[in-house]
């Protein structure tokens, strides 16, 4: 099908009291905006036409890697049809046109399939929602047969009407070529004196095209954001559809209302996830992975049988099987876990490759490092990787064992099966299998008396 989505995203958002314009507020740690895009592509529009107005320039800059989104600009905000009115000159006339919007960032597939494939049939196909209280909204006025006559908004309803609880969207599919008709047609001779694109529906009738309306089951779906308390209530919306999406897979989480996903997540069987976990950006669980409280995973591929202990945080990482990590651990990105590894109590590591069945388990900064296999690194170890202007490298190989509380000033390699010396600073290779120790002489004095505070 030859279908076009225009998504109105013009409006100022006053009652957000922000700086940023409102499509650009996140849900699920994205632009509102991004998620109306995604579903117009997943439809499979041909093109997206995006109205923008207030706070353009940002809009622009966020989206400058969309390339395939075609801009229009409503330089005056004067109503939903004068809208779409920028848009229509870049679709062709045998279209369909979707229009969707930029504050409502929820609608399923599933829902808005229905409307684009019966306007492909020829109806003004208009998706409705019922309402306990529909105040704000729309109504959708019907005859005694029930068929769709028009809309009133809320402000232009009198008492009778504004008693209907259906509701409109917003949310209409139509094809083009009448829409432009019927948009060069409208007036706003109405409360708000604005074009409203809700208009089109009596001309509709008018000319014997059907309408027919699609009733939404999940209020949530068509809600709009216009403060910061609908902009919450979506987000807990979204973060319901992702955790029911994982439980789904054969994830379970101890409390679903403390698990937050802000990006694309996939999990294998039987991962647990406690409470409080982010997982944000690209993240992929392997079979069996254990994801402790409050930790953070942006951009990571964690393989089976992975521990996370609790607060820890995980970005652009890699982690092998069976790999322990934490609890209050971090690696940094580029972090590369081989399997059987353990990173544990405040441990940082920051662009390094742990081998397999290596240790760095207390107290210890891993940055811009090789370790090989079967490694231990003592409690408060760091790599000196940085002179001030350049990074450099620190390699351990096979075997090694470095003591606690050493400093090894990059770059420097620790040879296989060496040792280092507890409370050593390693600024020199040290050879295969042997060990290094730049520990000063202890001394003890035996007539040392410890100071004593005075007397006031």
């Amino acid at each position: 099908m030859n279908l076009s989505v225009v998504i109105l995203a013009a409006g100022k958002g006053k009652r957000m009291v922000s700086d940023l314009p409102k499509v650009l507020h996140p849900v699920g740690g994205r632009p509102m905006l991004a998620h109306v895009l995604d579903t117009a592509r997943r439809l499979g529009a041909r093109s997206r036409h995006v109205v923008y107005g207030h706070g353009g320039e940002q809009v622009l800059q966020a989206f400058a890697a969309a390339g395939d989104v075609v801009w229009c600009e409503q330089a005056e905000q004067l109503g939903t049809g004068h809208a779409v009115a920028q848009a229509l000159p870049g679709i062709d006339d045998a279209a369909v046109v979707l229009v969707l919007y930029g504050d409502v960032p929820l609608p399923r597939l599933e829902t808005l399939t229905p409307l684009v494939e019966r306007a492909g049939a020829g109806a003004l196909a208009l998706l409705t929602v019922e309402l306990p209280d529909p105040t704000g909204y729309g109504r959708i006025v019907r005859d005694a047969a029930g068929r769709v006559q028009h809309i009133v908004e809320e402000k232009d309803a009198d008492a009778a009407q504004k008693r209907i609880r259906e509701g409109n969207t917003g949310i209409l599919a139509v094809n083009a070529g009448r829409l432009r008709a019927w948009v060069a047609r409208l007036g706003n001779a109405n409360a708000q004196g604005e074009y409203y694109l809700t208009d089109v529906i009596a001309m509709a009738v008018a000319d014997g095209v059907a309408v027919e309306a699609v009733l939404c089951t999940d209020p949530l779906e068509v809600s709009g954001v216009n403060n910061r308390r609908q902009l919450a209530e979506l987000e807990r919306a979204w973060q319901r559809r992702q955790t029911d999406a994982l439980m789904d897979g054969g994830a379970t989480l101890f409390d679903p209302a403390r698990v937050d996903v802000r990006g694309e997540v996939s999990t294998g069987r039987d991962c647990t996830i406690d409470v409080n976990v982010v997982l944000a950006g690209r993240v992929r669980l392997g079979d069996r992975v254990r994801i402790g409280p409050n930790c953070v995973i942006r951009d990571a591929e964690i393989a089976d049988d992975v521990e996370v202990f609790a607060n820890s945080v995980i970005e652009e990482a890699v982690i092998g099987r069976a790999a322990r990590i934490g609890p209050y651990a971090r690696l940094r990105p580029g972090a590369v876990l081989a399997a059987d590894t353990h990173v544990g109590n405040f441990v940082e590591i920051k662009k390094a490759s742990i081998g397999r069945g290596s240790k760095v388990n207390h107290l210890s900064y891993i940055g811009d490092a090789e370790i090989g296999t079967d490694v231990n690194v003592g409690a408060g170890t760091i790599t000196c990787n940085y002179d001030g202007v350049n990074k450099h490298t620190t390699v351990i190989d096979d075997g090694a064992f470095i003591g606690s509380n050493s400093a090894l000033v990059a770059p420097v390699r620790i040879g296989a099966g060496a040792t280092v010396g507890a409370g050593s600073v390693i600024g020199k290779d040290v050879p295969d299998g042997v060990l290094a120790l730049t520990r000063a002489r202890q001394r003890v004095v035996s007539d040392w008396e410890r100071p004593q505070k005075s007397a006031e």
